[in-house]
C-alpha cells in the first residue's frame, strides 16, 4: 500500500469514528446534568418529604382511633377486680378497649397548619427548580469555557503554523546563503515558543473539560465531545435596549429563589395563626368501648365464667365531649407566639433580601451587557487592524525589509487580539443568554 492510499484510508477511518461519536449540545449537557446531579436529587427528596408532611396535615383532621389490650398476671396480695376484696391468690386478667377522639374546635390550629405545610411544599418545589437553574448556569459557564479554550488552541495552532512556515523559509534562505544562521535561531525560538503555547492551551482545555464532566456527573466511557458550532453572537436583539425595571419585573414573577422565600413567608404567617390557636379553648368529641376478662370471675356454683361470656357481660361504652381551657402553662403558649411572630418578621425580611439581590444582579447584568457590546465592537476592529498589520509585516519579512523580532511582535499582537476577541465574544454570549433567561426565554432545557 503506497503512502497516498494509506493516508486516504486513514482519513476515512478517522472521519467515520468522528461521525459515529455523539456530539453534545448545551441543551443536552444541561439535561444530562440535571438527570444525574446528586444535589438536585437530594433537593427532590426534601420536596417529597414536605409533600408527605402536607398530606399528613390534611389527615390530621380525621378522628384518632386507638385500641388497647393487655394480659396481666397478678402475684401476692392484690385486689380481686371481681369482688374488690384483697386476696393472696395468683390469677391473670385481660382488658380490651377502643377509643376515638375528634377535635371539633382548636382555634383553627389544624386548618392553619394545613395551609402552612402546603406553602412549605410549594417552597420546596421551587427549591428543586432553583437547583436546576443553578446547575444549568454552571454547565453553561463550563461549556463556553471549553469553547474559549478550544478557540485558544486553534489560534495558537494557527500561530504555530505561521512560525513553522517562517522557520522553513529562513532555513532555505540560510542554505542559499541569503540569511545568517542567527536568523534561523530566532525563527526556531519563535516556533518553540508557539509549540509551548499550544501545549499550555491544550492543558487548559483538558482542565475545562474536566470541570464540565464533574458538573454533569458524566460517567459514560465515551469521550465527551461538544458541538463545534456556536450560535452567532451578533443579532438583531444584541443591541436591543433592556431596562432594569422591566427585566426585574419579569424575573420577579418566576424566579424560584424569590418564589420559594415568598412561600416560606406565607407559611410563617399561617404558622403564626396556628400558634395563636393555642390560646383558645379546645373542644373534642370522645367515644369508646371496653371489656375485660378475669380468671377470678366465677358463677354462683364456683365455675369460671367462659371467656366469651365475660367479654359480653363486662362490656362498657361511653360517649361525651371534652373541653380544655388553657389557663397557665408557665407562659409557654405566649412565649411560643412571640417566637413565631419573630419568625414571621424574619421570613418577610428574607424575602426583601432575595428581591434586593435579584434586582442588584439584574442591574449588574444590564450594565455588563452594555459594556461588553461596546468592547466587542472595538475588539472586532482591533482584530481586523492587527490582521492587516501582520499581513503587511509578513510580506515585508519575506522581502527582507524587517527582522524576525519585528515579525514575531506583529504576529503576537495579532494573536492577542484574536484571543481577546474570542474571550469578549463568549462573555457576551453568556451574559446575553443569562439576560434572556431572566427575561423568561427558554434558554435551557430544564424540564
Amino acid at each position: 500500500m503506497n503512502l497516498k492510499t494509506y493516508l486516504t484510508v486513514l482519513t476515512i477511518l478517522v472521519s467515520s469514528i468522528s461521525f459515529s461519536q455523539k456530539t453534545w449540545s448545551l441543551d443536552e449537557c444541561v439535561a444530562y446534568a440535571i438527570e444525574h446531579n446528586l444535589q438536585v436529587l437530594n433537593t427532590s427528596y426534601t420536596k417529597d418529604s414536605s409533600k408527605e408532611s402536607y398530606r399528613q396535615s390534611v389527615r390530621d383532621l380525621l378522628p384518632s382511633v386507638n385500641g388497647f389490650a393487655d394480659y396481666r398476671i397478678q402475684f401476692g396480695r392484690s385486689e380481686d377486680p371481681n369482688t374488690n376484696d384483697f386476696v393472696n391468690t395468683e390469677f391473670f386478667r385481660n382488658n380490651y378497649s377502643m377509643g376515638a377522639n375528634l377535635g371539633v374546635f382548636q382555634g383553627f390550629q389544624k386548618l392553619n397548619a394545613i395551609k402552612a405545610s402546603k406553602f412549605i411544599y410549594k417552597a420546596t418545589q421551587e427549591d428543586v427548580q432553583q437547583q436546576k437553574f443553578l446547575l444549568a448556569f454552571r454547565v453553561m459557564q463550563a461549556y463556553y469555557d471549553i469553547k474559549f479554550f478550544e478557540g485558544l488552541v486553534a489560534n495558537s495552532l494557527e500561530q504555530q503554523e505561521i512560525s513553522q512556515s517562517n522557520y522553513d523559509l529562513v532555513n532555505k534562505q540560510v542554505e542559499l546563503g541569503l540569511m545568517a544562521g542567527a536568523d534561523l535561531y530566532e525563527a526556531e525560538s519563535n516556533l518553540l515558543g508557539d509549540k509551548l503555547l499550544v501545549t499550555q492551551n491544550q492543558n487548559l482545555l483538558a482542565n475545562a473539560k474536566l470541570v464540565l464532566i464533574q458538573e454533569m456527573n458524566y460517567e459514560e466511557d465515551e469521550d465527551l465531545r461538544l458541538q463545534s458550532a456556536v450560535a452567532s453572537i451578533a443579532g438583531p436583539n444584541l443591541t436591543e435596549q433592556i431596562t432594569v425595571d422591566s427585566l426585574y419585573s419579569t424575573a420577579r414573577g418566576f424566579m424560584p429563589l424569590v418564589k420559594s422565600q415568598e412561600y416560606r413567608m406565607l407559611a410563617a404567617k399561617k404558622q403564626l395563626q396556628s400558634t395563636r390557636g393555642f390560646l383558645f379553648p379546645s373542644l373534642s368529641l370522645v367515644a369508646g368501648i371496653g371489656t375485660s376478662y378475669f380468671e377470678t370471675n366465677v358463677d354462683s356454683d364456683g365455675n369460671l365464667i367462659p371467656f366469651r361470656t365475660q367479654l359480653k357481660d363486662n362490656t362498657s361504652k361511653f360517649i361525651g365531649a371534652e373541653l380544655s381551657i388553657p389557663i397557665s402553662n408557665g407562659w409557654a403558649n405566649r412565649s411560643r407566639l412571640k417566637q413565631q411572630k419573630i419568625a414571621y418578621q424574619q421570613a418577610k425580611n428574607n424575602l426583601k433580601i432575595q428581591e434586593q439581590e435579584l434586582f442588584q444582579l439584574i442591574q449588574q447584568l444590564v450594565q455588563t451587557q452594555n459594556a461588553l457590546i461596546a468592547e466587542y465592537e472595538q475588539s472586532n476592529k482591533r482584530v481586523q487592524s492587527q490582521e492587516l498589520a501582520f499581513s503587511i509585516a509578513q510580506k515585508r519579512y519575506e522581502k527582507g525589509l524587517i527582522n524576525a523580532i519585528d515579525l514575531f511582535q506583529a504576529k503576537n499582537l495579532f494573536g492577542v487580539a484574536q484571543n481577546e476577541n474570542l474571550q469578549v465574544g463568549l462573555r457576551l454570549k453568556v451574559n446575553k443568554s443569562t439576560i434572556d433567561f431572566y427575561n423568561g426565554l427558554p434558554v435551557f432545557n430544564i424540564n
